[in-house]
């Protein structure tokens, strides 16, 4: 594509296009190209797209209007700064490579692909639409990290409470509806009121997210931890039974134990006890929940620093 500068794009190189909201208009080469049918197009693109703030509904709409419009094979969408990546369609041998860009704030980048090259009458099209594009999706961005601002624990980075409860709910019902075993492993710091009291609050902080660090450490990426409250950690493991659960919790409580040692550069020794519980027919959130910290009641009774798991499970595994 021939090199511009544009109130909406500005390119860049042969392949990358940057879509912004700043700069003077489509220029000359590009002005000969636009038409009123690209602005209704643009204005009726945006109108859909202010019909959500859902990001992934907001690209399977902006995907669905593109291709009335242009054929291609797929679009693609990531953003780093908000680990999110969207893939609709598939690749193929050619591309148009846009950054999206609102004043200083960066959107992210989208990728157009088909089998045959993009046109210059198609790529002003295209911009055309990605210009409808950039508001609803700030937008968009805005509404996904005040969500998750709002289940995150703002002292450890990891999940907090209010997350837990839709997360464990859901997870149990992939696990019945896909017939897969599921575990939930609860977490307590041992002694740590005694740690806050004798080493004060900021030690504390700083054990706290070093236990959070770990545990993400010691998981998949498919599973998911949560600060449930105080020194207590829950986590989700999906598609993982009783024997795969003890092997995972004994890898936390032992990363922990050896990480948190009283040394030079610690005061203090720092161990968890760790409750589990497999999913099992019949059960709730909160009947799979109790029988997990009743478990983390008989590690906490077996003198801390171990693991134990709900007693019909251990006795079948």
């Amino acid at each position: 594509m021939a090199s511009s500068t544009t109130n909406i794009v500005d390119t860049q190189t042969d392949d990358e296009v940057v879509i912004s909201n700043t700069g003077s208009h489509f220029g000359a080469a590009a002005d000969a190209e636009k038409s009123g049918a690209d602005l209704g197009r643009a204005l009726e693109l945006s109108r859909v797209l202010q019909s959500t703030l859902d990001m992934e509904s907001l690209f399977q709409l902006f995907a669905r209007e593109v291709k009335k419009h242009i054929a291609c094979a797929g679009i693609y969408y990531t953003n780093a700064q908000i680990a999110v990546n969207y893939e609709f369609g598939s690749e193929a041998r050619h591309k148009c490579h846009y950054r999206l860009i609102v004043g200083s704030q960066k959107l992210g980048e989208l990728t157009i692909f088909r089998g045959v090259a993009f046109s210059e009458k198609e790529t002003v099209t295209l911009e055309y639409l990605l210009s409808s594009l950039l508001y609803p999706l700030r937008n968009a961005i805005l509404y996904l990290q005040a969500l998750q601002t709002a289940l995150t624990d703002p002292l450890t980075g990891i999940n907090n409470r209010a997350a837990f409860a839709s997360s464990i709910q859901r997870e149990m019902d992939l696990a019945n509806r896909h017939n897969t075993p599921f575990s939930l492993l609860i977490a307590d710091i041992d002694h740590f009121k005694k740690l806050n009291d004798t080493y004060g609050h900021l030690y504390g902080d700083c054990v706290l997210r070093e236990v959070a660090q770990k545990i993400q450490q010691c998981i998949r990426s498919t599973d998911m931890v949560f600060r449930y409250g105080g020194e207590e950690f829950a986590i989700l493991l999906s598609n993982t039974p009783y024997a795969g659960a003890n092997l995972t919790a004994e890898r936390i409580r032992f990363a922990i134990a050896k990480k948190l040692k009283k040394s030079e550069s610690n005061v203090a020794s720092v161990t968890i006890s760790i409750g589990g519980a497999e999913l099992r027919e019949g059960d709730t959130s909160v009947s799979l929940f109790k029988r997990a910290d009743a478990a983390l009641y008989q590690a906490k009774n077996a003198g801390r620093n171990c693991v134990c798991f709900d007693a019909t499970q251990s006795e079948q595994g």
